[in-house]
């Protein structure tokens, strides 16, 4: 397949780089210098386009499949429709409307989509109860993915995305060090997120469906942060409930309702069409990170 992954960036690089390894014919796009240093770093073909901009969009050539991994860069809500809305609406038109169209297109999402279900499992079958603006985005766009497609004879698939981790982004310190509120850590390793994507490209599945990327165990945060001490060799952080962290001053209105959206979310149908896990489960995939910090200890001592 000829992959254009609109959007390359921590996901998308190493996207390119599973489907470069099994012999596809990824081509990365990014808007900055930068970016496309990255993706010809990584080993595959770059072109340089803002995903918002249709006729910048006409540099990619024809592809088999649009993965549009682009990102607002954490900014609000208008942002977040600029790039997830406004710019999918673009890109598929752009790619849709030309003679050698598609076949498929993945947007990756994410789980903020779900809302607060008080700790409940939550599936693809859940209705969205996005509690922001961005997530109202967010669900906005999976439905734009799953729809425009079929009006250019192609079909869209939602890949939701739980919270990524993995080189990079371990954010040790912030569990060993403390305090940790109680709550659930729903995560997927890059590698795994990239992986789900991969799969359902090469195997064509989930055609005009949702499917949640998550590993196979929610981390209930103060398990996770012990266990995550233990490994490491040091003390377990302390921890402080919901209600001690919603009564600090320091406290934004979107850190409130970070603390008070709680679910776990299932990947029964990922496993159901087949997808076999790099890491399972944060103690697979937070083993890298937990054996370089106790080098390091090691060293400094």
């Amino acid at each position: 397949m000829r992959v254009a992954i609109l959007g390359c960036g921590y996901v998308g690089l190493e996207l390119g780089r599973q489907l470069a390894a099994r012999d596809h014919d990824p081509i990365g796009v990014r808007r900055s210098d930068e970016g496309v240093a990255r993706i010809e770093d990584a080993g595959f073909d770059a072109v340089q386009a803002d995903v918002t901009d249709r006729e910048a969009l006409a540099a990619v050539p024809n592809v088999d499949a649009i993965v549009f991994a682009a990102s607002s860069g954490g900014r609000g809500a208008e942002a977040a429709r600029n790039v997830y809305v406004e710019g999918l609406h673009t890109a598929i038109e752009a790619f849709g409307e030309r003679e050698h169209a598609p076949d498929r297109l993945v947007y990756t999402s994410s789980t903020g989509v779900h809302g607060d279900h008080d700790g409940d499992w939550v599936d693809e079958t859940t209705p969205l109860e996005p509690t922001t603006d961005k997530t109202a985005v967010l669900a906005e766009a999976e439905r734009l993915a799953l729809e425009l497609p079929e009006q250019y004879g192609f079909e869209g698939t939602v890949a939701r995305f739980a919270g990524l981790y993995g080189p990079g982004r371990y954010r040790l310190e912030r569990y060993l060090e403390g305090p940790v509120t109680a709550g659930y850590l729903n995560m997927v390793h890059r590698d795994d997120a990239a992986g789900a994507v991969r799969y359902v490209l090469e195997e064509a599945l989930a055609c005009g469906e949702v499917v949640q990327v998550v590993d196979d165990e929610p981390a209930e945060k103060w398990a996770f942060a012990d266990w995550l001490a233990d490994e490491c060799g040091v003390e377990q952080p302390p921890k402080r409930t919901k209600a001690d962290r919603l009564a600090d001053d320091d406290l934004s209105e979107a850190g409130r309702r970070r603390i008070l959206t709680s679910k776990r979310c299932s990947n029964e149908k990922l496993r159901e069409l087949g997808y076999e896990f790099a890491y399972p489960t944060f103690r697979e995939g937070y083993r890298d990170a937990i054996e370089r910090y106790r080098a390091a200890a090691t060293s400094d001592r």
